[in-house]
């Protein structure tokens, strides 16, 4: 049984990778898989996660002060709402009360790092395995050999973190938020100004590739004449519109009829 473990932080991860290995213990029959991936890098497998989730069964978001509102998180949580049912997603609120969880999250069971709590973890995977999962009373003595291990590398967990705890958890000064978002704002300027310009370039490809049909673009052009444009008004008009030797040559011809029309008179 495949169980997903979503996670962001490094105390989210670290807890991520005790859950995965205590639950191995007490229930051998249990996959877990972890998210090995950080948030920043999530946009390049989005479909990796959509693979794994097809064969998952049960859902555990590890959640902190930290990553709460993360968006990789918010992405996770809700690919296995998708994929689940919402009595088999849970979040494992590591330094979290309920109060400080905010839909969509709180919507999903919350479970607690406390012996009672885990307990009742422990069970609905049992259950989720069916036939297949163990006697309720094998399951309890079992868990209680494994959760001495699991409480004492988990407080060690949060003392080990807590100083990048703090260190994140502090606001950032008015001046870093200001200048990150004036750096933002001159690099999309930037990105802006770079696809006007492919843009553009693609459009006078595309007008080089597809010219105005001779008829037309003549047809235009001596009407141009006839109000008394200009002929260097007129190639300027039709740059980038039509080749400009087709132009030139509209000019040029016209220029001779209108000379041979004077002849004659």
């Amino acid at each position: 049984m495949k169980v997903f473990l979503s996670w962001s932080g490094e105390r989210s991860k670290q807890v991520a990778n005790l859950l995965s290995s205590w639950l191995c213990c007490v229930i051998q029959a249990t996959r877990p898989w972890i998210s090995s991936k950080d948030i920043d890098r999530g946009s390049l497998w989005f479909s990796e996660i959509n693979d794994q989730l097809k064969d998952t069964s049960v859902g555990i978001i590890c959640l902190t002060k930290e990553n709460k509102d993360r968006p990789w998180i918010l992405f996770e949580a809700g690919a296995l709402a998708k994929g689940l049912s919402t009595s088999r997603v849970c979040t494992l609120l590591i330094d979290l009360a309920p109060a400080d969880i905010e839909d969509p999250l709180a919507q999903f069971n919350h479970t607690f790092p406390i012996k009672d709590n885990m307990l009742e973890l422990v069970k609905t995977l049992n259950s989720s395995l069916g036939n297949n999962g163990l006697d309720y009373r094998i399951l309890e003595q079992v868990f209680e050999t494994y959760w001495p291990q699991f409480e004492s590398e988990f407080a060690k967990i949060i003392k080990d973190t807590e100083a990048q705890d703090e260190t994140q958890s502090k606001p950032r000064p008015q001046k870093d938020i200001l200048t990150e978002i004036l750096e933002n704002t001159r690099t999309l300027g930037q990105r802006l100004r770079g696809l006007e310009r492919e843009v553009d370039i693609m459009k006078t490809r595309e007008r080089e590739i597809n010219p105005l049909p001779f008829p037309l673009l003549e047809s235009k052009v001596l009407d141009m004449v006839k109000h008394g444009v200009s002929p260097d008004q007129i190639e300027d008009y039709f740059s980038g519109k039509a080749p400009r030797t087709a132009v030139r040559r509209i000019l040029r011809d016209n220029m001779k009829n209108t000379s041979s029309n004077l002849d004659d008179l």
